[in-house]
């Protein structure tokens, strides 16, 4: 008889989680224990993560000794943690059931009157925290998991004491298969993570899957101007929700672009539902707003809300975060690591009345640069100067035998730097006034922008 996660979460349940220091990890330690679970956990390293569980009266040791498991009924893991893993060896040897971070996610969402898990290709992160400033402009008091910081939270979480946790939801591993969405937003879906999944139709399946996980008394939210997206869901019995920029039972009409930025009225079934300034720039977010009032309607949450939410907000870390200016040229940073997602971006910046628009491009993956090799090397043609540096490797080797260095010789002008601070030299020496400098990426081309900016002492 299989295993399940749901008969180990309940007060009282002794709980190890092992990696508690990460992003995701440390939240779940709180909500968990707010369950009335007891919680031990580890990490290889200190920090302010840690800390603050202490100061909540939860052990964690800092290394990973076997010993540490003993007296757990079950193991959390991050996914960073694998199975030669100390702990997680002593616990398959005492027959001590070892679940995934994203299981644990999943049962705790059960115990939630609404369960809103926001997914696609690109565009999460951005939307997951327009949901947000909303929940919190409803006073909705959520629980919330976001794979970036937000201003607003001073952190990539919240644990709240309301009925609504909000998560945002990543394909990759299929990760949100093991969540329990009472609304599931789907933003796009683009083929990617082929590393994992076979091809499109592959991922299609997974987000279908995805999709079906929604009770019938919940909704799904799509972009209706999205083909993959509407191809997937084709047929599907849930209540659906549809949103896009000029179509869908919510979009957007009476668009203006001031200085970049975006000002429209949103329609719900062709009648005025809100209006809308938003301080983050591009088409992009335009419709990643749209996504969030749907899910805001598809949790009957009012109009203002979703005003007031969204005039509060000014984007997640590593979304066209502004990160200072140097000789007059203003630095902004990207986490885009997609063609799709890169477009976006540079589609945005053209609007931004900037003298020149430079890109620093950083590849996320091996895999990834080869599988879109040619849709990078025509979106990089776009910016007046496009700087590669070499590709991330992240959880990668390079058998691929794949480099920046060959992405350069097929974008005209562009200039290859094999290390990140010989591209940092040569930002210094051309910027100049009236220049945007964007430096763009999943990997660590941020420390570029930062060495620019925020010079050592």
């Amino acid at each position: 008889m299989a295993i399940n996660i749901h008969d180990y979460i309940h007060p009282g349940a002794r709980l190890h989680l092992v990696g508690i220091g990460g992003v995701s990890m440390s939240p779940l330690a709180e909500v968990l224990r707010g369950m009335g679970a007891e919680i031990t956990g580890s990490d290889t390293n200190d920090g302010a993560a840690v800390a603050h569980l202490r100061t909540l009266g939860i052990p964690v040791t800092i290394g990973h000794w076997a010993e540490s498991v003993h007296g757990a009924e079950a193991v959390v893991r991050t996914a960073a943690v694998h199975d030669d893993n100390p702990e997680i060896a002593e616990a398959r040897s005492l027959g001590i059931p070892v679940f995934e971070r994203a299981q644990a996610w999943g049962s705790i969402m059960r115990e939630y009157q609404n369960a809103l898990c926001i997914a696609g290709t690109h565009g999460k992160t951005t939307t997951t925290s327009m949901c947000t400033h909303i929940a919190m402009a409803a006073a909705l008091d959520p629980t919330v998991m976001i794979g970036g910081t937000l201003p607003l939270l001073g952190a990539g979480h919240r644990v709240g004491n309301g009925d609504t946790i909000i998560l945002e939801s990543c394909e990759y591993c299929n990760s949100f298969l093991s969540f329990a969405p009472t609304v599931a937003v789907i933003l796009n879906i683009e083929a990617d993570h082929l590393d994992f999944f076979h091809d499109l139709e592959d991922i299609e399946h997974s987000f279908r899957t995805f999709a079906e996980l929604v009770p019938e008394s919940g909704a799904v939210v799509a972009n209706c101007e999205d083909e993959n997206t509407m191809h997937t869901l084709e047929g599907i019995s849930r209540r659906a929700i549809t949103f896009g920029l000029e179509t869908g039972d919510i979009h957007a009409v009476h668009l203006t672009w001031e200085r970049g930025l975006p000002t429209f009225d949103i329609l719900l079934h062709g009648a005025h539902f809100a209006h809308v300034s938003l301080h983050v720039p591009g088409v992009h977010n335009v419709k990643n707003a749209l996504a969030a009032a749907a899910a805001a309607v598809a949790l009957a949450i009012p109009a203002a809300a979703v005003e007031g939410g969204l005039d509060a907000f000014r984007g997640p870390a590593r979304r066209f975060e502004y990160k200072g200016s140097y000789h007059g040229a203003h630095v902004y940073d990207d986490y885009a690591h997609h063609p799709g997602e890169l477009r976006a971006l540079l589609e945005a910046a053209e609007k931004l009345g900037y003298a020149r628009v430079i890109c620093a491009f950083q590849p996320h993956t091996y895999t990834r640069t080869k599988a879109f090799f040619d849709e990078f090397a025509a979106v990089l043609r776009k910016p007046d100067m496009t700087l590669l540096a070499e590709i991330y490797a992240a959880r990668e080797t390079n058998e691929l035998g794949v480099s920046s260095s060959q992405l350069a010789q097929a974008v005209p002008g562009s200039r290859y730097f094999p290390t990140l601070d010989a591209l940092a030299d040569y930002l210094a020496e051309i910027a100049r006034p009236g220049d945007l400098i964007l430096t763009v990426g999943a990997g660590d081309i941020y420390t570029v922008g930062e060495a620019l900016t925020q010079p050592l002492l």
